[in-house]
C-alpha cells in the first residue's frame, strides 16, 4: 500500500529503526531518534545497495517519489544511480578546489581593479589601483637593484 502525507506525519519512532514502504523500492526510514529518511533500496550487477534521498519534511512525497522515478529509469538505461551521485558529488568537489586554487584578476574600463580568489575577492576603485601600480612599480625597481 503506498504512503500517504498523514501516515508519514503519524509516524512515531519505536526502539528499533523501521521501514514504511511506498512501492518500487522507495521506503521511509523511521529511526529512534525521530528522524524520518527517504531510501531506495534497488539492486545493481547482483548486489542490494541503498540511496538516500534526503530527511523527510525537506524532502516531501512527492519530492522521494520523482527522485526514485528518476533512479529507476538510470538503472534501467544500465546506469547505477548511487555510482552517478558520487561522481557528480567528487565533480563539484574538484571544481570547488580548482575555484579556490585559482586566482582571477579583472580590471574594469574605469580602471578599476578585481581580484577573486575562491570564494573571496577584493575590489580596488580607480585610485587605489593607481597607488598599487606606483607600489608595484616602486618595489620592482629596489628589486632589480639589488
Amino acid at each position: 500500500m503506498a504512503l500517504t502525507e498523514p501516515t508519514i506525519r503519524k509516524a512515531m519512532p519505536a526502539d528499533k529503526p523501521r521501514k514504511l514502504f511506498d512501492g518500487g523500492g522507495l521506503y521511509l526510514l523511521v529511526s529512534p531518534n525521530r528522524g524520518k529518511y527517504w531510501r531506495l533500496k534497488y539492486r545493481f550487477g547482483g548486489k542490494e545497495k541503498t540511496l538516500p534521498f534526503g530527511v523527510y519534511s525537506s524532502v516531501t512525497l512527492a519530492d522521494a517519489r520523482n527522485f526514485r522515478d528518476e533512479a529507476r529509469a538510470q538503472l534501467a538505461a544500465g546506469v547505477d544511480p548511487g555510482d552517478l551521485r558520487k561522481e557528480r558529488r567528487a565533480t563539484r568537489r574538484h571544481e570547488a578546489v580548482r575555484l579556490k586554487a585559482e586566482m582571477r584578476f579583472s580590471v574594469g574600463s574605469d580602471g578599476a581593479l578585481s581580484i577573486r580568489l575562491g570564494a573571496g575577492s577584493v575590489h580596488l576603485n580607480p585610485s587605489e589601483t593607481a597607488q598599487l601600480r606606483a607600489f608595484l612599480d616602486e618595489t620592482r625597481a629596489v628589486l632589480l637593484k639589488e
